[in-house]
Order: structure tokens, then sequence, then C-alpha cells
């Protein structure tokens, strides 16, 4: 994709290069129009629906429902409505991050002690590593394995448990820009996760391992899992998630890291492991947008920030590489740095950027 091909939202900072995005005849992004559509949406009707999905799922069991966790501030937000607002007992499902910061296990931790009864999956760290290289070398995904396990292994749980609903956070295809597939749905099958999250590209990265080794990462036509519902919490109650954090922080004891992440001016976010730092790092290389121009857009479309003070605040962080980290990343991947560095440079989209001093800078300026 060549400079004049390339375009920004006209409200926020996002950028023509994100997969599935859309944007209407005014150059107007499908977050942006979310963000305003969900000022004038019939929220109370949405509720309805929400409080008789709970109901069809209430449970003489343990629990009515599975919650994916980490101990940051989204899976905390929505673990503590259900509980505390709608009076469901939720089972927490944490995936153990791979190259997991201090603080990221700390807030874990403070979560579990505020009072969640909280399920521990820790799927073979070989499997995990070898799937986590595979996305980063052939995908420019490195935390693939990871993300994949989020759903997948939930899913195993919900089955083993006779758990029938999931409830993530937010839907980021309708809340950051991407396919508006989901919309008006307010549950989910396991098809949409594998061919939109996943991208359809699951089975080609299992391929080579021993069946017994993909428990956690396989969905089996034996599985059966038809009866499983998932749902985004977003589609109930309008999304914010500086709010999340507010509560997160406040009754599950969140911290926030001192100073900002890699890539962006806030610190309150993604602190549980440092390859999601790497993660944003190629999707700037990839698409010319970063980490920063993420946060923008959110608190642009929440009205914390105007979209010139965004468009200074992309400028500087975007390109920012995860420099710090990059010997953790060469020892978990088994990689010399000319082999870490060749893949870097495999993604680098040239059209948008060029090297420079060993940096990757923009050919672009922000529009």
């Amino acid at each position: 994709m060549r400079n004049n091909e390339i375009f920004w939202c006209k409200t926020c900072l996002n950028m023509s290069t994100r997969n599935r995005i859309e944007f209407d005849s005014k150059g107007i992004c499908n977050a942006c129009n979310w963000a305003e559509e969900k000022k004038t949406l019939n929220w109370d009707e949405r509720e309805k629906e929400l409080e008789l999905l709970l109901s069809k799922h209430k449970s003489n069991n343990n629990y009515d429902v599975i919650v994916p966790v980490s101990g940051g501030k989204d899976g905390s937000y929505v673990t503590y409505q259900l509980k505390h607002k709608y009076g469901l007992n939720p089972l927490c499902v944490t995936i153990t991050p791979p190259l997991a910061f201090d603080l990221g296990s700390e807030n874990l931790d403070n979560f579990m002690k505020s009072g969640y009864d909280t399920l521990q999956i820790n799927p073979n760290y070989n499997v995990m590593r070898e799937l986590n290289k595979r996305g980063f070398v052939n995908q420019g995904r490195p935390l693939y394995g990871w993300t994949t396990a989020i759903f997948t292994a939930v899913m195993k749980v919900a089955k083993l448990h006779g758990i029938n609903l999931v409830m993530y956070g937010e839907d980021g295809e309708i809340e950051y820009g991407g396919s508006t597939e989901s919309k008006n749905k307010p549950v989910f099958q396991a098809e949409y996760t594998k061919r939109i999250y996943l991208e359809g590209e699951l089975e080609s990265t299992l391929s080579g391992f021993d069946k017994h080794e993909l428990f956690f990462w396989k969905l089996e036509e034996d599985d059966d899992l038809s009866e499983i519902e998932l749902a985004h919490w977003s589609y109930f109650e309008s999304w914010d998630p500086y709010r999340n954090y507010l509560v997160a922080k406040e009754h599950m004891g969140l911290k926030e890291k001192k100073g900002t992440n890699t890539g962006t001016f806030t610190n309150f976010a993604q602190n549980d492991n440092c390859l999601y730092d790497l993660h944003t790092y190629l999707m700037y290389l990839k698409f010319g947008f970063g980490r920063g121009t993420q946060d923008v857009g959110i608190d642009v479309r929440r009205g914390a920030m105007s979209r010139d003070q965004g468009k200074a605040l992309a400028q500087m962080y975007d390109s920012v590489s995860p420099e710090p980290y990059v010997d953790l990343y060469m020892d978990y991947f088994e990689m010399t740095r000319k082999q870490y560095d060749n893949v870097i440079d495999k993604w680098a989209n040239k059209d948008l950027l060029f090297k420079k001093d060993g940096l990757w800078k923009p050919r672009f300026e922000i529009e």
C-alpha cells in the first residue's frame, strides 16, 4: 500500500490499513460511528437481554458463568458486575501468560484475594513457546499461542464443568474498528472466534504436535460445544476502559505501572506480560499504527482528548520498540539477535516505513 493510498479516520486516528475496518462517506471509521451510536442506544433494553441470558444460565451447580481474567481492569470489572450487581457465581479462568511481568502477577494475586474462585491454567510450556514462536515468525503475532488458549482452553474448561456461558469483556472489532458482523448479536459461537480473532489460521499453526500435547488448544468435533454461548459484556453496557480501571483499582487492588508502557502514554492496561509490547510493536511494523494510536482512539472517542492532542502522542510513541525486553525475547524464542532482527525486518511494511540507524520510522505523517 503506497502512501497516497492510506488515510486516517477524520474523528480519531484509526488507519485505513487496519484489518476489517470500515469507513463511511465522510471518512469516519466504524469505531467512531459506534461511539456516537452508543450515546442514543437503548441500553435498558440491552440490559433486559443480559438479564434473560443470565437467567437462562443460572445454575444450581457451583458456577453460573465463566469469566476469562488476567488480573487486569476489564475481566475484573466484568466479574465484579456479575457477582455484585447480578448475583451470579462466576468461575474465573486465567491462562498463565508467557514472560509475565511481576506487576501482572501481583495484580492477579490481588484479584484472587478480593474474593473470586479462580482457576489458573498452565498449558504445556514448550508447546506454548513453540506456538508463540510460530506466530512471531509466520504471522507477526508473538502471542498467538496464548491468545488462542484464552479462547480454546476456556472452552475446554466450560465443557468439563458443564458451564454453558462464557462472558468476555469488549468486542474489539466493534469498539476499536473491525468487522461489524456481531454488532447486534448478544451471543456468538466458537466458529466466529476461530474465523475472526484467530484469522482462520488455527489448524495450520497447530500442525506437527502430538494430539495429547494440544488438549488446551485444539477443539475437536466430538467436543460438542454447541450448547456453550459466548458473549461480550460490551454488547450489554456501554464499554469504558477507564471506568473499568477505576472499579478494578478500588475493589480488586489493581496497580498501574510506574511510568508509561512501551509504545504508549498510558500505564494501566495490558500489564500482564512483556510479549504484548512486542505484539503491538509488530502491529506498528505491519500496519503503520501502534499502541499509542490505539490508546488515542479510546480517549478521543470517550471525549478525554482532542484529535490534535492524540496525533502528537501517536507520532511520539507508536514507533518505540520494546528494546529493553529483547534479551528476554531472544531467550524465550531461542534465537540469536540476528535471527530476531531478521524476523522484525521481515514484518516491516517497506511501503510505510524505512529503516534509519537500526530503527523503523514512518514514511508518512498522520493527516
